[in-house]
């Protein structure tokens, strides 16, 4: 039903919930109400509603909007909101964010669809939609005949954007979306961080229609579905000892004539000094005050995650950006000690370096890519450890030597804010990740314990 009978009220603040600013208004005595995050956005929707208002147009009453509002919901669907949000968030995002976006975007968008006749290959389409639509640089790009013919049967058959605000329907069509993302390309169960990272990018994609009034509210919020739990801790069985990580190194130094010695160092680095290894691809000698005795230093301001060159802005594999959780050009001072010194000073004197300073590099002089490091690291396992614990998690990734650098930090008794501060976590997110690693507690409960029993 329409109504021409609209009264307006003032935006209330409630400080008490995550939008605070209601906007109120009735139609034909019923309330209805749509809340935000900022004033502005609540002022701007107020606005919209009472200018058609002035224009004389027609109000729902069940929906609460005017017509001209209800023709833009309709007139908008799920994959032409989906490419309006990427584009709004490439600008800003960095390369990997703007890759695990696509990829999130991809998983959900084949699923809300109004029919499935006349689909194609689910893998042209994730194509099509990760290689082209969900990348906004390429679409001044020709597309292949593949993937124009599968956008063009999605964009036949996308559902609208409104079904979210649909009493009968939001409930059923936002569990889909969450369902697919809690599924892998195979249809298995997805890890448990692949899930809640797919699920908070078609949360924010909600949200942002809600920002442009496409939506009267967030429909996830609305519904009782659960993201699985994501282990939060370090798993202690991958976390090596000294010794165990002097073994690996040593056996890789017998990887290869020159990969495995030239990127002995970098493994060293990512265990004395817990660099991530974004960072220590990322280093150069500039960085690095190595003295001929005693402890040096690394200065670090840069890090280069690998995205690949489809979602870069230069279209190179790797993005230099600043370090993870700091503000941009602020830096990070990493004492090293003597045994990492001497291994760096060894490396430059062997090998140089590159452009700009650059200490780890490929024969072109480029950045080392993961594929490269994660082979030698293989390999390393294969020589440095017994069979018996190459089969288990132990030092799986080269990620796991930061984990076991923190952890000897930890354990060796040095002041948490201390760690945190050379690792480059905040103090609650390092004790959190490391709880189980930390060694000690135990013993002293299992001691007071048996003082208790025998007392």
């Amino acid at each position: 039903m329409r109504s021409f009978d609209v009264r307006f009220w003032d935006i209330r603040v409630r400080k008490d919930r995550r939008k605070p600013y209601e906007v109120r208004w009735v139609v034909a005595g019923n309330n209805k109400s749509s809340s935000y995050i900022t004033r502005g956005l609540a002022d701007n929707f107020r606005a919209k509603l009472m200018r058609a208002a002035r224009k004389g147009e027609a109000f729902d009453t069940d929906s609460g909007l005017p017509e001209s509002m209800l023709k833009e919901q309709e007139a908008v669907s799920w994959y032409k909101h989906a490419l309006a949000y990427m584009e709004m968030k490439w600008p800003r995002a960095a390369a990997n964010t703007r890759r695990s976006t696509a990829e999130a975007l991809a998983t959900v968008t084949p699923v809300l669809v109004s029919s499935s006749a006349g689909a194609p290959d689910a893998k042209v389409l994730r194509q099509a939609l990760i290689g082209w639509a969900f990348n906004p640089p390429r679409w001044a790009e020709e597309q292949t005949e593949d993937t124009r013919t599968a956008l063009r049967w999605l964009e036949r058959v996308s559902l609208p954007i409104s079904v979210f605000d649909d009493p009968a329907e939001f409930a059923k069509i936002t569990r889909r979306a969450l369902d697919a993302c809690a599924k892998t390309i195979d249809g298995g169960p997805a890890a448990a961080t692949t899930t809640r990272r797919k699920r908070s990018v078609v949360y924010n994609a909600l949200g942002y229609a809600v920002e442009l009034g496409l939506l009267s509210a967030n429909p996830i919020d609305r519904v009782q579905w659960t993201a699985p739990e994501v282990a939060e801790t370090v798993d202690r069985r991958v976390v090596a000892s000294a010794a165990q990580v002097r073994e690996l190194l040593t056996a890789i130094s017998y990887v290869g004539r020159k990969r495995g010695p030239h990127l002995m160092a970098f493994f060293a680095l990512l265990y004395f000094a817990a660099l991530r290894p974004s960072e220590a691809v990322a280093l150069c000698d500039q960085d690095c005050e190595l003295p001929e005795d005693g402890w040096g230093k690394l200065i670090l301001s840069t890090s280069e995650p690998q995205a690949g060159k489809a979602w870069t802005d230069d279209g190179s594999y790797r993005q230099t950006r600043g370090l993870k959780w700091r503000a941009k050009n602020e830096t990070r001072a990493v004492p090293i000690p003597p045994e990492l010194v001497a291994m760096l000073r060894a490396h430059i004197e062997t090998y140089g370096v590159g452009a700009g300073g650059r200490l780890f590099r490929t024969s072109s002089g480029g950045p080392i890519g993961s594929s490269a490091y994660w082979l030698v690291w293989g390999q390393a396992r294969g020589l440095g450890l017994p069979p018996a614990r190459v089969e288990s998690p132990l030092a799986g990734r080269p990620y796991d030597l930061r984990h076991a650098g923190v952890s000897l930090w930890l354990n060796a008794g040095v002041p948490a804010t201390e760690v945190a501060r050379r690792a480059g976590h905040s103090v609650d997110v390092l004790l959190k990740i490391y709880a189980s690693c930390i060694d000690g507690d135990e013993r002293t409960a299992n001691q007071r314990i048996d003082d208790a029993l025998v007392a």
